[in-house]
């Protein structure tokens, strides 16, 4: 059984016991978290397609961690003119632990 849900602007397929990483989720370490955006739920050969969501479906998971990605480093410069310019990001995430698709 798996399913396809939506979270932080994006879309990920999830079973139960996967871990997901996704975009920072509001709570802390062993707070439940449910995905009630689910596009698209299968199990065997019955598969639910939602228009645009599965009706009274939803993922329930645990976030199991809090963290940040590797440093991205953008370099913008004007050639000839002395112009450089270096930023580095790190983008938040959450590690979510799936536990049941209902």
């Amino acid at each position: 059984m798996y399913a396809v849900i939506k979270t932080g602007g994006k879309q990920y397929k999830v079973a139960a016991g996967d871990e997901l990483r996704c975009e920072k989720l509001p709570g802390a370490v062993g707070d439940a978290v449910v995905f009630e955006d689910v596009l698209l739920r299968a199990d065997g050969d019955s598969v639910v397609v939602g228009q645009p969501v599965v009706e009274n479906a939803k993922v329930i998971g645990r976030i199991k961690g809090q963290g940040q990605g590797k440093k991205i480093l953008v370099f913008k410069y004007k050639r000839r003119k002395n112009i450089r310019k270096l930023r580095g990001h790190r983008q938040a995430f959450s590690l979510v632990h799936i536990e049941s698709i209902e």
